[in-house]
Order: structure tokens, then C-alpha cells, then sequence
């Protein structure tokens, strides 16, 4: 291997003396006396010398230079020394790519991506299959690889081959609430049912990249032993292994997080050997944080550069961004015909998206979704456009957000700000004016200019004929009462037209079988300083579903043009059915409270989760919900020539076809659908469709970038979380007690969803001296000698002088919010429990009714009474119900929720949440 690495450095040493056309030597420094006599004089201009030559003559610094020597010289005889320690090997060596092809292909082996379960990563990860390794082989579970030995050096996020071990060896995932145990201090009886068991035989591709640590401290680096130059650096991420480097600087460096990279891993070190990249910050000052949850993703936030800076269009104070003359003749204009306007969030930038409604002269409607046109300025394979490939999405944070395009882009020329002039691509239906059926859609290069810039709370009170809102429109500042009131009666007519369609299209998706895939979101508040002021539960509002399904039917018809015209080469966007085996939990904790879950169908799981509600606990239906939406695999982009077409189909919005197009400004994705659309449409840009195989794996990429913004997002939201609970304190403020309750029994404690704050978190109800707690009616809890005991639904702690305290599932009760820290990993929420009683503030947040169930309750009506509507027609027309239902598990009926995955922007924490994710 040594001799092979060293000929492929000479190689590519030779070939740089080249490709600089001689102009310039190239130095080769290696310690390896055979290659210097073999390479030493073969290329003129490329001088192979030692390290000891290569000091002495290039390094005016002598005393500097034999340092840099010494140490050298002191890491090889370490490692030598250390190789003829490890008489034995510490793993296997990983078999032959041959042998792992052909054992692949008669499915012996299999191969998969390695997950590693950051709750107990010193025990557990597991491979989810990519493929199947022979039609005969029926295993369609994961693989559970137990132990670091089993693992064979592979790292998390590795694509790895594995052999299955005989059944007799199979274990179970942990059940117990546990901290990273090693494999010699596992409880030895907190497994579930025995699983697929195997172990790594070869790794097919590293996922080695740039990893966040943290260097030991003073008196760990003591106990780590004889060199004090090679340490052990813990990685901020508990699926990853330590680290060994070779550095003089462990000391200055020990109050820092720090990155560095993996060069090697050989089967006679435990540990893989990796390099000092750079520092990023001290621990636990925001920036630095930030700055490791950016690394740990490999999310970019570097400015743009200077050559992609100047493809952007000039807009200054002084000269000011015009629509060209030539751009509006070849432009459908809507500025003077259509009401424009915008709904976002408060304070959003980048506004991708406007909708229009109108009265057309024949009587029939007119539905409009306008698109910033992005294309139009960013510019096929361009420098800006190779950088927004690249990144692929933007990154939102709790505090921040890294753009996909330069800001002169995403917050002004292409943001549909209102009483500006803006590029559009536009998507118009002619609706008849009754039964809101589509009878033309047309696809536009349009020029627009939105009338009102509105935020979500204000549009749903003018829906609910709150006038006191008004003073917040800008745009109605300043005009006379008389064309205030009119211009405010047009955009109420138009809200409320806007969402009757949205009711219509719902309901129709409903008799399909659409899903309400419904996350909980938590708002973090912060002032000017960007100091945490409170963590804030986001109130669903009709207004969110309205624009959303909006932009789902927008989505749904492009999807259906550009698979119509490209059906080899369109990017669309797929959400396969669930694994039933994912839905276990759902159904043992809905059995707790008398519930059956039926998951064969979306409407039996609708109907099941509809008649799953307790009247005197309204949590209880929300958190089943919750479980369901775990459930559900992710949606994924995808290239229509690598599947065939049946399964293009998306789960959860019913849909045969769907794709992305309304988030152009920060979805690499839609700019690809935009380009596809313009050149199905009009005819534009065909030079410039994606192969299929290209787009394979650009959606490849884009996929994986989205899961990173997911896992940044939700580490920003925990580590703001963090900050707003650790700078007060847990025994003297209220707003570290709140009401918890339980949702799954393990065998050493409890999981607990903590309404007020959102937050799901682990209590412990044995600690690490063996105590168990205890809790004399609704008084304090103590910790005492005892033992516990686990049933299905509830778990009981004995105490040695006969106290006994059960908790079930679904009970309240009262938990202390407290952080955990750590100096090496990101800090967590800890909860423990206070009284065994919901607190006292608990029965008013449960009494009080929710809007957006009574919402829902309204939209169920609707969407029944439409469905009685459409089989009255369907029984008229001779219609009978088609084969998706069975082949798509798609069942005809209202459904329990709609998926609304573009608004739900947070996954909050979840011990529970698995390699799944």
C-alpha cells in the first residue's frame, strides 16, 4: 500500500511539473530511501529528496526546520512501535473489492449506508439496505451492527458491505434510556426482539470529511500517556470515533473547538490518524458553536466571490434595476390587470411566491401562482449558478441563514416585494365558476408588481373580518379613507375567494387519500442582541394550509408538463409508502388508551387516528399524530429515467406526479424545474437539459443537502434552546417547570413531550448509583434505594422500604427543564421530574380550545360533503374506483391531515428519533 501511495504521489508530481510546462519544480519529500534512488532522477524538474534534505536546503529557519524533523521523525518510530505492539490485529482486514462485487451480486453480502445511533454509539448503528443482494433475499429490515469491532473501522455515513451473522446471534435495539455505554458495561437485559445481526466486511465508500473536536483537557492529556505531541481529540459528534493527531499546539488549543480531517485508519489502531485543519472558535461562545454546527453539515458560508459578484445585475441608490424594454415585449404583463400579493412570515426577505385571484369576463375564475423568475438571472452552468448547485438549498438557522444566492438576488431583484417591477414565472387556471373544476391552465414569462407584501397573522385576521390588522398593511397607510376601504374590500374578496379554492383542491386531494403531515414548530424569539427572549409554540393558522395547497397545485402541474414532454429527464419529487414495522410504536402506545391504530391504508389510518382522541386530553390525539408523522419516510427528489413510472406517485399528498417550482430563490431543485418548464413551454434553453444520469445524481446531491439544512436547523433551534434554559435557573424559575407527558415506557425511565416549550426529552427514573425515584402523592421526588419494573404500557419503582410510584402512558407530570453540558458535545435538554401531577398550569393550556382543531373540524365537513358531491357524479358517470388505492396503499375518502412539509421547517429533538432520520 506504502509503495503504491508513494508512486501515485510521484505520478501526480510529475504530472504538475507538466501541466506548469516545466516553468516551475516540483518537490517531492518522502522518507522512503527506495523511492529517492528509483524517482530521485527520472524527471527533470521534479526532485524526490528527504525530509531531512528538503529542510536543510529549503528552510531558512534551521532550528525550526530540524523541530519539524524531530517530530517527523518521532511520529514514524511511534507508529512503527505501535504496529509491532499490536502483534495482533485490532480488526479484520476489510476483503477484496472483487470478492465484495461478487458477493454482492449472489447476495451473500449486503450493502448499505452505516447509521450510527448517537444515543448509544458505542453499541449500536445500522444499515439501511440500498439493494437487496439477490430477488431470494427477503430481509426488508435494517441490519443491526453491534459494537465497534463489528463496525470494522467503518465511520458514520459510510457506504458499507456486510455479512449477516447466524440467527442464534442476533440481537435486539436497546430499550433502556442510555449514555453512550461501551459494549462491556451494556445492560444485559434492556434489548428488544432479536433483529438482522451482522457485520462490515468492506467499506465501498468513505464518508471521511471535515469533523469538529475538541482536545483533551489538562488532566485528560496526563492520563493519555507517554507523548504529549500525539493526542486523542474527541469529535463534537458522538457517532464518530476519536481522532489521533500529531500536534505541538494541545495545550493553547484545549478551550477551542477545533477541526481537523481523517487521513487513515490501519486494523492495528483502535483509532483513525487525522490532521489539524484549522480552529473555529472557544467552546461555547455562539459564534464558535454556530460555526461547528455549519462544519459538522458541510454547509458553506463563505461570501460570495468576486467573479460571481459581477454576473449579478447592477442596482445601486444611484442606478437603480429596470426592466429592459426587450424583456417586457417578450413578457405577459399583469402589472396593470391582476391584484398581486405576497403571504410570509414575519420579517421573510426572500419572498419566492405571490398569488392573484380574479373574476374573468366570462363569469369563471382565474387562479394565479407567480414564481420569481431566478432563471432569468442566474444563468445555466454560470459561476453563480455552479455555487447555488453546490449549496443546493438555503440554510436557515435560528438566528441567521446562509443563502443560495447572492443577496443583490434573494432579497431584492428576484424577492416579489411589493410596488416593485419583477421577472416572473407565472401558472394561471381558468376555474368554472361553480364547481371550481380546471378547465385551461397556461404556463408564462410574466412581468408583475404585487400590491401588498402581507405576514401570515395579518391575512388570517382579515379572513376572519378583523379590521383592527389594517394599520399593519403598509401599502393602506396614507391613502384616503374612501380608497382604503375600497382597496381593503378587494383584497378581503380576494383572501377569501383565494381560500375557498384552496377548501375545493384539499378536499378533492382528500377523496385521494392525501395526508396532513402536521410537525410541531417552535419559534425562538430574540431581540436586537440576539439574545433568546422566550421559545414560542407557532399557532397553525388556515391561512398556512390556504397558501400551501396553492403552491401544491402549482407543483402538481408543472409536474405533469415537464414529465409529459422530458419523460426520461425531469426532476420530480416522490414520497414512497411507509414500512409498516415503523408504525409498531404508534400502535402499542394507542392500545394504552383503548385505541386501534388500522395502517394498511391512509384512510384507515385517518379514520383510526380521527376516532383516537380522548375529550378530556387533547394531547393524547396530538402526540399520535406526532408518531404517525415519524413514521412516514422522507420525500425524495429524483430523475423520471432511473424508475419506472408507477413509482413517481407521492404518498402523502395523493398526488401521481409532483415536483418543486414555487422556491426558486432558495431551492437549487426548482431552478432545475423552471429551466425544464421554460423548455417544455416555450421552447427555451433545450441545450441546456440535465442527461439523465446527470440528474441522477444532482438529486443525489440536492437530497443530501436538504438533510443537512434539516439537522442544522434543528441543531441551531437546540443549541438556542440550550442558551434561553442555562441562563436561568432550574430551581428558583418558573419557566423551568412545566407539564410533561409521557409517551413511551423504556426500562430505566420515561420519554416526555413538554407542550408549552415543544421539547421532547428523556427522565430518568434510575441514576447512575442504582436509586430509583420516588414520590409521595403529589409531592416532591427523592431518590431512593429500590428497583423498577417495565410492562408494556406503564413502569413501576419499588423502594426497599415499600413506597411505590407507577406511571402510564399518556400521564401528566410535573419535570424540571435543565441543560446538560458538555465540553466536548453540543449541550442538550435534560428533564427530571418534580411532582407526580401535571403542573398546575397544565389544565388550562389543555381546556383551551384549538383553533385550528375546530378549523379542521370545518374542513372535515367540507371535504365530506364534497365527496358525497363526487360520488353522486362518479355513480352517474358508471365510474368505478381504479387500482391505485391497492397498488399505492391509496384509499378513496377525507383523510386525517394534509401534508404540508414546505411550512414545516423544524424537527424538534427526539431521543426516540433513530437512524431513520
Amino acid at each position: 500500500m506504502e509503495k503504491w501511495q508513494t508512486r501515485n504521489i510521484y505520478k501526480a508530481a510529475a504530472w504538475y511539473h507538466s501541466h506548469c510546462l516545466g516553468q516551475m519544480p516540483v518537490v517531492m519529500v518522502t522518507e522512503d530511501e527506495d523511492a529517492i534512488r528509483q524517482y530521485g532522477n527520472e524527471t527533470e524538474g521534479v526532485f524526490v529528496i528527504s525530509f531531512k534534505n528538503y529542510l536543510d536546503n529549503f528552510w531558512p529557519d534551521l532550528k525550526a526546520a530540524h523541530e519539524l524533523f524531530e517530530s517527523i521523525v518521532q511520529a514514524r518510530r511511534e507508529r512503527e512501535s505501535e504496529s509491532q505492539e499490536n502483534h495482533g490485529k485490532e480488526y479484520p482486514e476489510h476483503l477484496p473489492v472483487e470478492i465484495l462485487e461478487a458477493g454482492i451480486k449472489s447476495g451473500r453480502y449486503l450493502q448499505g449506508t452505516l447509521n450510527v445511533n448517537k444515543h448509544r454509539a458505542q453499541l449500536e448503528a445500522f444499515v439501511r439496505l440500498q439493494a437487496l443482494g439477490s430477488k431470494d433475499t427477503e430481509l426488508q429490515s435494517d441490519i443491526l451492527i453491534y459494537g465497534s469491532k463489528a463496525r470494522n473501522r467503518a465511520i458514520h455515513g459510510d457506504v458499507v458491505v456486510v455479512e449477516l451473522l447466524p440467527v442464534h446471534e442476533w440481537k435486539g435495539r436497546t430499550v433502556a434510556l442510555c449514555e453512550n455505554e461501551t459494549e462491556d458495561k451494556a445492560p444485559a437485559d434492556t434489548t428488544g426482539d432479536p433483529m438482522p445481526t451482522g457485520k462490515v466486511v468492506g467499506i465501498i465508500q468513505k464518508n471521511w470529511r471535515d469533523y469538529v473536536v475538541t482536545f483533551p483537557s489538562k488532566e485528560e492529556s496526563q492520563s493519555q500517556g507517554r507523548n504529549a505531541q500525539k493526542v486523542l481529540v474527541t469529535p463534537w459528534d458522538y457517532r464518530i470515533p476519536k481522532i489521533r493527531i500529531s500536534t505541538q499546539q494541545a495545550e493553547a488549543l484545549q478551550e477551542y473547538r477545533v477541526v481537523v480531517r481523517i487521513d487513515s485508519w490501519e486494523s492495528t489502531s483502535l483509532y483513525p490518524n487525522g490532521h489539524f485543519v484549522r480552529v473555529l472558535g472557544r467552546i461555547g461562545d455562539l459564534e464558535g458553536e454556530i460555526a461547528a454546527i455549519l462544519v459538522e453539515n458541510s454547509i458553506c458560508a463563505a461570501p460570495f466571490s468576486e467573479i460571481q459578484m459581477r454576473e449579478m445585475p447592477v442596482s445601486s441608490p444611484k442606478n437603480p434595476w429596470e426592466v429592459s424594454p426587450e424583456e417586457e415585449k417578450k413578457r405577459l404583463d399583469l402589472r396593470d390587470t391582476h391584484l398581486i400579493f405576497s403571504i410570509d412570515p414575519r420579517g421573510c426577505e426572500d419572498v419566492d411566491d405571490a398569488l392573484s385571484v380574479r373574476t374573468l369576463p366570462n363569469g369563471n375564475l382565474e387562479l394565479g401562482v407567480h414564481i420569481a423568475d431566478v432563471t432569468h438571472f442566474v444563468a445555466a452552468n454560470s459561476y453563480t449558478d455552479v455555487e447555488a448547485r453546490a449549496r443546493a438549498t438555503t440554510y436557515y438557522l435560528a438566528d441567521r441563514r446562509c443563502d443560495m444566492l447572492p443577496s443583490v438576488l434573494s432579497t431584492h431583484l428576484c424577492s416579489l416585494l411589493s410596488g416593485v417591477d419583477r421577472y416572473a414565472v407565472s401558472v394561471l387556471w381558468e376555474l368554472e365558476k361553480d364547481s371550481l373544476e380546471t378547465l385551461r391552465v397556461q404556463y408564462s414569462r410574466t412581468l408583475i408588481r404585487s400590491a401588498y407584501k402581507l405576514e401570515y397573522e395579518t391575512a388570517q385576521a382579515l379572513l376572519d373580518g378583523d379590521t383592527s390588522v389594517v394599520g399593519d398593511i403598509q401599502e393602506l397607510s396614507g391613502l384616503a379613507e374612501g380608497t382604503r376601504q375600497k382597496k381593503l374590500a378587494e383584497l378581503v374578496w380576494a383572501l377569501s375567494k383565494l381560500t375557498d379554492i384552496a377548501r375545493h383542491f384539499r378536499a378533492k386531494r382528500d377523496r385521494c387519500g392525501a395526508l396532513e403531515l402536521e410537525g410541531i414548530e417552535i419559534r425562538v424569539q430574540l431581540d436586537d442582541k440576539r439574545n433568546i427572549q422566550d421559545l414560542i409554540p407557532k399557532q397553525p393558522l388556515e391561512v398556512h394550509e390556504t397558501v400551501a395547497e396553492c403552491m401544491i397545485l402549482a407543483n402538481h402541474w408543472v409536474a405533469k408538463r415537464i414529465a409529459e414532454r422530458f419523460p426520461h429527464q425531469a426532476l420530480l419529487r416522490q414520497h414512497p409508502p411507509p414500512r409498516q414495522e415503523f408504525f409498531t410504536e404508534l400502535r402499542e402506545c394507542a392500545s394504552a388508551k383503548g385505541f386501534s391504530i388500522d395502517t394498511r391504508s391512509n384512510k384507515a389510518l385517518a379514520e383510526s387516528l380521527d376516532r383516537a382522541n380522548d375529550p378530556s386530553d387533547p394531547i393524547v390525539n396530538k402526540l399520535l399524530r406526532s408518531m404517525a408523522t415519524h413514521a412516514m419516510s422522507n420525500a425524495l427528489y429524483f430523475s423520471t429515467g432511473s424508475c419506472p413510472e408507477e413509482q413517481f406517485h407521492h404518498y402523502g399528498l395523493a398526488l401521481d406526479k409532483y415536483t418543486h417550482f414555487t422556491s426558486p430563490i432558495r431551492r437549487y431543485a426548482d431552478i432545475v424545474v423552471h429551466r425544464l418548464l421554460m423548455a417544455a413551454t416555450l421552447g427555451d434553453g433545450k441545450d441546456n437539459i440535465i442527461s439523465n444520469k446527470d440528474l441522477e445524481e444532482l438529486c443525489r446531491h440536492i437530497n443530501n443537502r436538504n438533510r443537512a439544512a434539516q439537522r442544522a436547523q434543528k441543531q441551531s433551534t437546540e443549541l438556542f434552546q440550550c442558551m434561553y434554559f442555562r441562563d436561568r435557573s432550574a430551581e428558583g424559575d418558573e419557566r423551568c417547570v412545566a407539564d410533561g407527558v409521557i409517551y413511551s415506557i423504556r426500562t430505566n425511565g420515561v420519554l416526555l413531550f413538554v407542550p408549552r416549550y415543544g421539547i421532547k426529552g428523556a427522565a430518568y427514573m434510575k441514576n447512575k448509583e442504582g436509586l430509583v425515584i420516588s414520590c409521595q402523592g403529589a409531592g416532591s421526588c427523592q431518590w431512593k434505594p429500590g428497583s423498577l419494573h417495565r410492562s408494556q404500557h406503564k413502569i413501576t419503582s419499588t423502594t426497599t422500604s415499600g413506597d411505590s410510584l407507577t406511571l402510564s402512558l399518556f400521564d401528566h407530570i410535573t419535570v424540571r427543564i435543565v441543560v446538560q453540558s458538555s465540553r466536548c458535545h453540543a449541550e442538550t435538554i435534560r428533564l427530571e421530574m418534580v411532582r407526580n401531577a401535571p403542573h398546575s398550569s397544565a389544565h388550562a393550556e389543555c381546556a383551551r380550545p384549538s383553533p385550528h382543531g375546530a378549523r379542521a373540524e370545518l374542513l372535515r365537513q367540507g371535504s365530506r360533503a364534497a365527496e358525497e358531491n363526487q360520488r353522486a357524479q362518479d355513480t352517474a358517470k358508471g365510474q368505478v374506483l381504479d387500482e391505485e388505492s391497492r397498488q399505492f396503499c391509496q384509499t378513496k375518502g377525507p383523510s386525517l391531515y394534509q401534508l404540508l412539509e414546505e411550512i414545516r421547517e423544524l424537527a424538534l429533538l427526539d431521543v426516540t428519533q433513530d437512524v431513520r432520520t
